[in-house]
């Protein structure tokens, strides 16, 4: 599948998520690299098969097999985190707060990337978790290591655009099966 098919997939009251995913392909503050590795990971969290086959199948006309394996270990890692810290937050306990997570979180040490690509494939997994914590660590990383608020903005961008096409298909699919049963 490629992103062609999967804009021709969204419905007419979808119009708008069909023209952003071709809109979010490129970005004057991100590099190819960087959009792309954002795109697959907002995919991967927003865990539909087709957007994730579809980013997937551009992803590696376009970027490095490195690339792809960093996106994946973000996403693992954030599914994780987003999980644990989003928890501590709602928790709000000053005590659980200041506790170690006692999580291996091995690949942002070492990510086979630039940490920079890294933390920005990191935010677009965290955007779509929504984990206000983690995302305010990560847009500070991101800031700190040279990115601008246009980037972050692409980012969190194309996390948007990405989740609304999984959640456009899953819509449908959810009302195929309802008028099926009825």
């Amino acid at each position: 599948m490629s992103i062609d098919t999967l804009r021709s997939r969204m419905p007419e009251y979808a119009k708008d998520i069909k023209l952003n995913l071709g809109n979010i392909q490129t970005s004057n503050a991100l590099s190819e690299s960087q959009v792309w590795g954002a795109m697959l990971a907002a995919a991967l969290a927003s865990r539909h098969p087709d957007v994730t086959a579809a980013v997937l199948a551009e992803a590696e006309r376009r970027v490095s097999p490195e690339t792809i394996a960093a996106v994946k270990a973000a996403s693992a890692v954030m599914a994780m985190n987003n999980v644990y810290y989003r928890s501590l937050h709602l928790i709000g306990d000053a005590e659980m707060m200041k506790m170690p997570a006692r999580l291996r979180m091995n690949a942002m040490a070492n990510p086979g990337v630039d940490k920079l690509d890294f933390e920005i494939y990191s935010t677009a997994v965290t955007a779509v978790n929504g984990c206000g914590m983690c995302l305010k660590a990560h847009v500070k990383e991101v800031k700190e290591k040279g990115a601008s608020a246009e980037a972050v903005q692409d980012v969190l961008r194309i996390a948007a655009v990405v989740h609304a096409a999984a959640c456009v298909l899953d819509g449908e699919t959810a009302m195929g099966e309802v008028k099926a049963a009825a």
